[in-house]
Formats: structure tokens, sequence, C-alpha cells
């Protein structure tokens, strides 16, 4: 079959993740796999794959690493089945000329419910007749497109796609724009061989020099550094959040973790993104002062007569305020008075504070486009659980 989206499906969001050495490399050359993480490391990875909706990997490294793609903890496995979902995520290969072996790991999970779907240009689907009864295998067209392949899984209900290579698969993605996070481990050791594959390969990627990726996070699991870089693209348009809006909502909600405590005011986090992809300023509530809005903080960096301003879009992780005792002007009048002509938010403020909200009312009413991202509503929330 050919991949034919739904009407109106969205993408999933994209979260490449890879581990690599210092000097960049994914593997070593010889045909024994390279073990880069630790165990510590091996664990979060597998509470990734248990909270994606897919997993994706390349021919090559299902014939390289012979993987099956399930979530090892029993645990981790009940707690999908508690939510209504499967035990695994669904298994995703991509393929260019379809050379797979129908005897590898990967079709044979062990699990019933474990989905397999295969991705391939038109041409390589003949190729791919030996995969009968063991994956649904899908036509891309002419090429193996990216686009397609997230197009097809969005019209299945996959809503968080986790990329685990190699090398071409991550080019691939990253050179079309289609990548929300990159989750990057980086052992202590170099390979030192020019013949071993690397995380990338050659190619135009739009996240160059003058177009930064975001750092989210950077830690350590052990020996293991682990950096969370989210990658910007343009924001999307109308009344609607897309998967570019994603990774800038979860810049918003890292952001709200840094508020400082309070139990008489919500936990904020806000970033202003120009129309080209840019980020212009970032705030978060109480960044300043006991009484500072998150919104405010972040509008008050910006020159009220930027032009960026006209064509910029607001992530807020809640709904602006509509009133407020401790300044005079609320956040949603801050945003009207900016110019911002799109806002997207986490979720609405609840009655706990202010009994009516209309922050939103507020903002439509004046030609604001006001899209909400409740895939992220959760997240945004939990950051405020102490209230209530």
């Amino acid at each position: 079959m050919t991949a034919q989206p739904e009407p109106g499906s969205r993408r999933p969001h994209v979260l490449l993740s890879v581990a690599m050495s210092i000097d960049g490399h994914i593997d070593d050359s010889t045909s024994e796999r390279l073990i880069l993480s630790n165990a510590e490391d091996l664990d979060r990875v597998d509470q990734l794959r248990a909270d994606s909706d897919a997993v994706l990997v390349g021919a090559g490294t299902l014939r390289s690493d012979n993987p099956r793609l399930l979530v090892n903890s029993p645990q981790r496995r009940e707690q999908r089945l508690a939510r209504g979902l499967t035990a695994n995520p669904i298994g995703v290969a991509l393929t260019g000329g379809g050379d797979l072996d129908p005897g590898l790991r990967f079709w044979h999970p062990g699990d019933p419910g474990a989905d397999r779907v295969v991705y391939a240009p038109d041409r390589a689907l003949p190729q791919l007749k030996r995969l009968d009864g063991l994956a649904d295998v899908v036509g891309t067209g002419a090429d193996l497109d990216p686009g397609a392949v997230l197009d097809d899984l969005g019209a299945r209900g996959v809503r968080r796609l986790m990329v685990e290579g190699g090398g071409a698969v991550h080019t691939m993605f990253l050179t079309a724009g289609l990548v929300d996070e990159v989750r990057l481990a980086v052992a202590p050791f170099l390979v030192g061989d020019d013949a071993a594959p690397r995380f990338v390969h050659g190619g135009s990627f739009p996240q160059d020099a003058l177009h930064r990726m975001v750092l989210a996070g950077a830690g350590a699991l052990g020996d293991i550094a682990l950096l969370r870089y989210l990658v910007p693209r343009p924001p999307g348009s109308g009344g609607r959040a897309v998967a570019a809006d994603l990774g800038w909502m979860s810049l918003a909600i890292e952001l709200s973790r840094r508020c400082p405590p309070s139990d008489t005011a919500y936990s904020v986090g806000a970033v202003v993104v120009a129309e080209d992809g840019t980020e212009m300023a970032r705030g978060y509530s109480r960044e300043t002062d006991p009484a500072v809005h998150a919104e405010e903080s972040a509008l008050a960096k910006l020159d009220p007569a930027d032009p960026r301003l006209r064509t910029a879009t607001l992530y807020t992780t809640l709904e602006p305020c509509s009133t407020r005792a401790s300044r005079p002007t609320p956040c949603a009048r801050l945003v009207l008075a900016a110019g911002i002509p799109r806002v997207v938010l986490a979720w609405r403020e609840p009655p706990l504070f202010v009994a009516d909200c209309q922050g939103v009312e507020l903002l439509e009413q004046a030609g604001v486009s006001v899209a909400e991202c409740p895939e992220l509503a959760e997240e945004a929330r939990a950051v405020n659980a102490h209230l209530g």
C-alpha cells in the first residue's frame, strides 16, 4: 500500500535518541556491536521507549544490531497496558531497497500486540512481499520520504515517535527539518576509526551556526553525559498547534520548573519566538521579583519597537491572565500592547485564584490567534501539582 494520510491528521512529535562517543561515532567498524551506554543510561532509553507510541530504525540498524525494539521493564509494560496501550510501542523500519530478512528478531518480538510497520519507496514493495504476515508494508512514493512516514504514522494515531538510528536515518530526518528534540548520550571515550559509523552523515541541515538548537537540559548518569536539545522550527499558523510548536512549549515547561516556589501563584514559563523560528526572549514566574509573571518577564526583555513582534508567537504554559492584583496590567493586555499576533498555551487557567479567567477571550476578540497544546498540558499542570 502507499501512504495516504487521513485529512486533518497531525504528524507526531519526533524525538531522536542517540548514544555516541566523544568523537561522534555510534559504533565501531567491527562485526561486534559497540556498547556506548552504561546500565543507567540503557534504563533511561527504556523509559523513553515506554513513553513513545512508536520506535523507528533504519534497515542498516536492523541488519547490524538485530534489535527487538521492545520495552524491557515488565513494570513499564504493565503501566502501558494500564493506560490502554499495547505493552510495547509500534516498531517502525525504513528501507530504501527492501533488503530485509524475515528471520530478524524485529519481526518476531514474542508479543502479539507489538505491531510492525515498514516504509519503503514504491519500487521496493515487490521485494518486501516476503514480510507478508509479519509487518504492514507501506510505500512512500518514488523516494523514501520521511514526511510521508510521519503523515502515515500520524494517521495511525502515533503522537510521539522515537527515532533510534542509524546515521542515515538521523541525517534524513534532521536535514528534512522533521526533528523536534534530540536526546544525546555521550560516552567518555573515542573510537578513532574513520570507517566507523557516525551520528550523522554530511548534509544541509536547517539548524546551523545561525539557527542553533536550544539546550533544554544537561546532566549525567555515571560517566555518561546527557544532553537534551530542542530543535526550533518556524512556528505554525492558524488556531491549532503543530509539531514545531511542541518543541517551544517543551522549553516553556522547562522554564516553569525554575520558578521560585509559591503557594499563592502558578509556576509558568514563556518564550517569544520570531517568525523565522529564532528565540527572541524567555521568562518565568517570579524570575525578577515575587510578583512578575512569565509573559511579563519575557516581554520586558524586548524593545517594544522591535518589528519582529508583529509576526512573533508567544508560548506560555498557562493561559495569560485577564485580571491580577499585583500589577495594573494583566498579561493578556501586555500581549496585545506588544502586537504579538499568535499565542500558544498548554492549559487554561483553572478557577483557583481567579474565578473565571478570560485571557483567551480577550486575545481572540482582539484578533490574536490562540492555539493549545493538549499533548503537553499534563506536564505543565504537574509543575503546579502542589497547588492542588
